[in-house]
C-alpha cells in the first residue's frame, strides 16, 4: 500500500482524484492539502464523499510516495519550490508547469499521454499530466501525424463547465451558462501549444492546427471535431486507427456515431471517423475531469509504479 497525497484537493480534479483514490486497492490517501480550506473536512465542500473519504484538509504537507498536484496553472513550480519533495517520490503534476518545459531541478517531467509514452512512463517519478483538450484533441490526430498525413487541421470542441475549474466566473454562472454556448480563446488557447509539440514529432513537419473551443451548458465532458484533407478512403483510415490503438485499454474507435454520456465518468475517449470526397472528420469524446485530468494522472500512476494500468478505473459511464 503507498501513500498518497493531494495538494489543491479542495478543486474540481483534485476532488475528483479523492472520488478514485479512495477505491483503489494500493492506495492510500495519507494528506489533502489545501491552504484557503484547511481545517475544513473535505465532506463538507464536497457532500458525494461523505463515508467515502472525510478527511479534514491541511495545509501541511507530509512525506508521501505518490504527490498529485491539482493546482491552478503556473503554481505548480512555485509550490515544488517551496515545498522540496524527496527525490524518490513519483511526482504527478496536472497543471501545466511541465508539459512544455519539463525540468525542475534534477527533475525532468515525461509527458503523461500513456498512448505514445508508456515506455517513458514505466518507472518515472516526475510525469506531466496533459491537458483535457490536448488529450481529446491528439488522440483524435496521432494515427494521421505518426503517417505524416497532418497539413492544415480545423478543430473544434465543446467542454463542459467544470474545465473552467471551481473559481465561479461570469461564464461559470448557471443562469449565464444554462441554455447558452459560447466560442472562447478562438485559435490562442493555451493547449495548442501543447498539441503542436507533439504531434509535430510525429509528423515530422510542420501542422497549422486552427482550434475554437466552445463553452457547453453542461457540467462534464468534452467534445471535439478534427477536419482535415486526405485521399485515404475511409475504410483505410479507420483500420490505421485500430491499429494504431490496438491494445490500449482506454481507447476506443467506433464504427458508429459518438457521444458524451459513453464517456462521462469514465477514463475512456471514443473515437468516430466520418469521410465525404478528400475531406475526414475525426470526433473525440473524453471525460474532461477523468481522461482529461484526475483518471489520466491515476493511469499515469498505475504505469509509472508497475501495476495494471487499468486498476481503479473500470469506472461506469453515465447513462441517463
Amino acid at each position: 500500500m503507498k501513500k498518497a497525497g493531494i495538494v489543491g484537493a479542495n478543486g474540481y480534479t483534485g476532488s475528483e482524484l479523492i472520488r478514485v483514490l479512495a477505491f483503489h486497492p494500493n492506495v492510500s490517501l495519507s494528506f489533502l492539502y489545501s491552504r484557503s480550506n484547511s481545517g475544513t473536512k473535505i465532506s463538507d465542500l464536497y457532500p458525494d464523499l461523505t463515508a467515502v473519504c472525510e478527511q479534514v484538509l491541511t495545509d501541511q504537507p507530509k512525506d508521501v510516495d505518490i504527490l498529485f498536484l491539482c493546482l491552478p496553472h503556473k503554481e505548480s513550480q512555485n509550490w515544488l519550490t517551496k515545498n522540496p519533495v524527496k527525490d524518490e517520490t513519483l511526482i504527478i503534476d496536472l497543471g501545466n508547469d511541465f508539459r512544455l518545459d519539463g525540468s525542475l531541478g534534477n527533475r525532468n517531467f515525461i509527458y503523461g499521454l500513456p498512448e505514445i509514452n508508456k515506455k517513458n512512463l514505466e518507472g518515472a517519478k516526475s510525469i506531466a499530466n496533459p491537458g483535457c483538450f490536448a488529450t481529446a484533441i491528439q488522440l483524435a490526430l496521432l494515427p494521421l501525424a505518426e503517417k505524416g498525413l497532418l497539413n492544415e487541421v480545423y478543430t473544434t470542441g465543446i467542454t463542459g463547465s467544470t474545465g473552467a475549474g471551481q473559481s465561479l466566473q461570469a461564464t461559470t454562472h448557471f443562469t449565464w451558462r444554462n441554455d447558452n454556448i459560447s466560442a472562447y480563446k478562438t485559435l490562442t488557447h493555451q493547449h495548442v501549444e501543447e498539441i503542436l509539440q507533439q504531434l509535430v514529432s510525429f509528423n515530422h513537419k510542420d501542422i497549422s492546427l486552427n482550434f475554437v473551443p466552445w463553452r457547453g451548458d453542461f457540467a462534464r465532458g468534452i467534445f471535439t471535431s478534427s477536419t482535415v484533407k486526405t485521399d485515404l478512403v475511409l475504410s483505410d483510415i479507420v483500420q490505421l486507427y485500430q491499429d494504431f490503438y490496438e491494445g490500449e485499454p482506454f481507447v476506443k474507435v467506433s464504427e458508429n456515431a459518438i457521444d458524451l454520456k459513453q464517456v462521462v465518468n469514465t477514463n475512456r475517449c471514443v473515437i468516430h471517423i466520418e469521410k465525404s470526397g478528400n475531406v475526414a472528420v475525426i470526433h473525440s469524446a473524453i471525460d474532461n475531469l477523468l481522461k482529461g485530468a484526475s483518471g489520466q494522472a491515476v493511469q499515469n500512476m498505475n504505469i509509472a509504479m508497475g501495476w495494471e494500468e487499468n486498476l481503479g478505473l473500470n469506472l461506469k459511464p453515465v447513462a441517463f
